[in-house]
């Protein structure tokens, strides 16, 4: 692909990563009315987020390996699509079973950023693929940054439904940009669609997922809770005794084993959950009153703002570790931004005093994982064949998915029972926020010990692509 095509083929995909991230914020500032603007209880609104997350978690390595046998770029327009019908189901409801179509429609957007990178690794030269896919990567990150104060202005100066009908016109201004700029990929692996596979991932992870994100309000030891855990380990290694099986597997475990695949979806989960506590803890650390003592008395605008720059840390900082592993390889970057989410997290500890203190460990720690976000694609695409690059970047996402429904419940358990009493009602204690950045901080140092077993690769081997396999090479030209 030539210069000239290069730059406006990564403007868009990366676009599409911030608006799926910004989709993602949206009802961040609505949270404290969703029971009363869908006539409901605060234990049914909640669905609105989960709904999204199930969606999100089902759909990526579903659609990564749908991106590989029919096409990425036109899964990923599919997936656009969706976001932006789920939006409009949004933007005209106002009860809850809308709502949560709608916000599950939403959450398939989440294969967007897998399927993103791995057109990028397929279109793009070399000298261009780790920057860009640094970007892409990080721009998860960088949409939720920007995305929060957004969301609370629109939300505080016009009707909710707004953000919806914004959300359903970014979605679809970048599905045209899609069009008119970004090739399809020759390289397809064809075959058959794992409907079992497919079904088998599905009921597992929902009721993994189910049982991690609802076990606060159901109760832990919940029979609810105890049932959803005990069908996931039943139907869990069902299903990989099913994909070891089948010939043309919806998730192929055997490179998924392999131990540098293996290792870098182990950091991605722990990586997942650090990102994910901060983003819980900052806010409501800035939202409290100060006559609690160690509350930072901002409204959700001026939080929003407060946690804005880092985003734009996440920005500056992405090319920059893709120019370090390409000079070091991708494990060292990786393994840097553990160190530096590490350090933000104890820094947090001294500054979280401030406003400003809060703007800083929040830099610091996005900035660890603007890191450890542009190595994990390189890490990845370095140990499997081109023609599945998406199924195994769509697994890789699902990983940093169950790292952050985790590290809600945990973070989520911690602030609930580590509170004061503050004229009547329970909030959390300054003791709680401490203690999660104690866990945030040991979750980086996991990451660390983690991103040690990984393979060594050096400079800029894992950001080169893997030349695909002479069948599906065939079966991709045979496609066009």
């Amino acid at each position: 692909m030539s210069q000239a095509r290069t730059g406006p083929v990564v403007g868009v995909l990366a676009g599409a990563g911030i608006v799926v991230s910004l989709m993602q914020t949206l009802v961040v500032p609505l949270i404290p009315q969703l029971p009363q603007l869908l006539h409901t209880t605060a234990a049914n609104a909640s669905w609105a987020i989960t709904a999204t997350l199930l969606a999100g978690a089902v759909a990526t390595p579903v659609l990564g390996r749908l991106g590989d046998m029919y096409g990425k770029r036109r899964v990923l327009l599919i997936s656009l699509a969706l976001l932006v019908v789920g939006s409009v189901v949004c933007g005209l409801s106002s009860s809850l079973a809308p709502m949560v179509i709608g916000r599950a429609l939403q959450g398939v957007g989440a294969g967007v950023i897998p399927l993103g990178i791995s057109i990028m690794r397929d279109e793009l030269p070399p000298q261009k693929l780790g920057s860009s896919m640094a970007l892409m990567s990080s721009s998860l990150g960088i949409g939720g940054a920007f995305g929060l104060p957004l969301s609370a202005v629109i939300a505080e100066n016009t009707s909710w439904h707004a953000l919806f009908w914004i959300s359903a016109a970014l979605g679809a201004l970048i599905a045209g940009a899609v069009v008119a700029f970004v090739p399809e990929s020759p390289v397809r692996s064809g075959g058959r669609f794992d409907v079992v596979g497919a079904i088998g991932l599905t009921i597992g992870l929902v009721a993994l997922l189910l049982a991690v994100s609802k076990g606060g309000d159901w109760g832990w030891a919940s029979g609810s809770t105890l049932g959803m855990f005990a069908v996931a380990a039943v139907v869990l290694p069902v299903w990989g005794w099913w994909e070891l099986r089948t010939e043309q597997p919806l998730v192929d475990l055997r490179t998924s084993a392999r131990r540098q695949v293996l290792m870098t979806n182990l950091a991605s989960v722990v990586i997942g959950f650090a990102m994910y506590a901060m983003s819980l803890v900052s806010p409501q650390l800035l939202q409290l009153p100060t006559s609690t003592g160690y509350g930072l008395g901002q409204s959700m605008v001026q939080a929003g703002l407060w946690m804005a720059p880092a985003g734009l840390v996440m920005m500056l900082l992405s090319p920059i570790s893709a120019k370090l592993s390409r000079a070091k390889g991708p494990k060292v970057s990786l393994l840097v931004g553990a160190v530096i989410i590490t350090a933000g997290y104890l820094a947090a500890l001294a500054l979280m005093g401030h406003a400003w203190g809060v703007l800083v460990f929040s830099c610091l720690i996005s900035g660890g994982i603007a890191f450890a976000y542009a190595a994990m694609p390189a890490l990845i695409m370095g140990a499997v064949p081109a023609s599945e690059t998406a199924a195994a970047n769509g697994l890789n996402a699902l990983m940093r998915s169950i790292g952050t429904s985790t590290s809600s419940a945990v973070i989520g358990v911690v602030l609930a029972h580590m509170t004061i009493d503050f004229h009547g009602r329970a909030l959390p204690s300054e003791g709680g926020f401490r203690t999660a950045f104690v866990i945030g901080a040991g979750a980086a140092v996991l990451a660390g010990l983690v991103t040690l077993a990984i393979p060594g690769i050096r400079k800029a081997a894992a950001l080169k692509a893997v030349p695909a396999e002479p069948a599906a090479v065939a079966e991709g030209a045979a496609a066009k």
